[in-house]
């Protein structure tokens, strides 16, 4: 899932979103999520405390899964800590014990079970394209549309595996940071980029010059829905964790979920 009213208001917010040291162990008392607070609506950086925020780091975190995590560390009893941090610390920190859980928009999929165990999804979405609104390809209805144009992807994600399915397309090297891709985007080094519904349409709510491409029923990705669900994971085997997490996750209605993404979506800052 973004979010940039012009190239420079992008550029200073990735220059806001670098890691931060995450805990060096978890405690009882606490429930500590790991996540990029920078990837809208899921989750992203803000400058300042406010009423939805938590502090993660020198920063505050924000977005629908900031909002998930309130209530699941509310139903366990437990005080909230965010651990941002890269996407690509997050499985490792998870591993290591120094975050509770991952709730950072990520898809439960068979080798990232190898290493942690997955609640059952608490968001569903599909798969478009972000393009510029002044491209031709705001028209296009199918991935053959795609043909020879550059696209480009999520590092480590369906995101960027999903792009081969463009016939001759130019697969474009992937990125970890969501926001440098639509950097990218807004200066004509890529064509479109992959995107789930929530990102794409926080993409466009923020930022007027980019368009969402919806396809025709048959005509866009192929793939299974789980693969464009988001599930919690937590460290592989710590069953009494993960059997407590589903249970509060359980007791947040559909909804519920659904009006916490329609709010974040509508909230996330336009620097994100």
């Amino acid at each position: 899932m973004k979010k940039l009213i012009a190239l420079l208001t992008a550029v200073v917010m990735i220059s806001g979103c670098s890691a931060e040291e995450a805990p060096s162990q978890t405690s009882a008392n606490t429930f500590t999520v790991g996540m990029e607070c920078n990837y809208a609506p899921f989750n992203w950086s803000d400058p300042e405390a406010n009423e939805t925020n938590v502090k993660a780091g020198s920063a505050y975190c924000d977005g629908y899964d900031v909002q998930i995590a309130k209530l699941i560390a509310e139903d366990l009893g437990k005080e909230l800590v965010i651990s941002r941090m890269d996407w690509s610390s997050l499985e490792p920190s998870l591993n290591s014990g120094e975050i509770d859980a991952i709730i950072a928009g990520m898809t439960d999929t068979p080798a990232r079970r190898e290493n942690a165990d997955f609640t059952t999804p608490y968001y569903q979405s599909e798969m478009v394209m972000i393009v510029r609104k002044d491209s031709d390809l705001v028209n296009a209805t199918s991935l053959q549309d795609f043909s020879g144009r550059n696209v480009l992807g999520q590092q480590q994600t369906m995101y960027d595996t999903v792009i081969d399915q463009i016939p001759n397309v130019n697969h474009m090297t992937p990125m970890e940071s969501y926001p440098y891709m639509i950097v990218s985007l807004l200066n004509g080094e890529a064509d479109a980029l992959t995107a789930e519904t929530p990102v794409a349409l926080g993409a466009v709510a923020a930022n007027p010059s980019l368009a969402i491409v919806y396809f025709e029923e048959g005509q866009g990705f192929q793939i299974d829905p789980s693969e464009t669900a988001v599930s919690i994971a937590v460290k592989k085997g710590n069953t009494d964790l993960l059997n407590s997490v589903q249970s509060a996750l359980d007791n947040i209605d559909q909804a519920t979920r659904e009006r916490l993404m329609e709010e974040a979506t509508s909230r996330q800052p336009a620097n994100n």
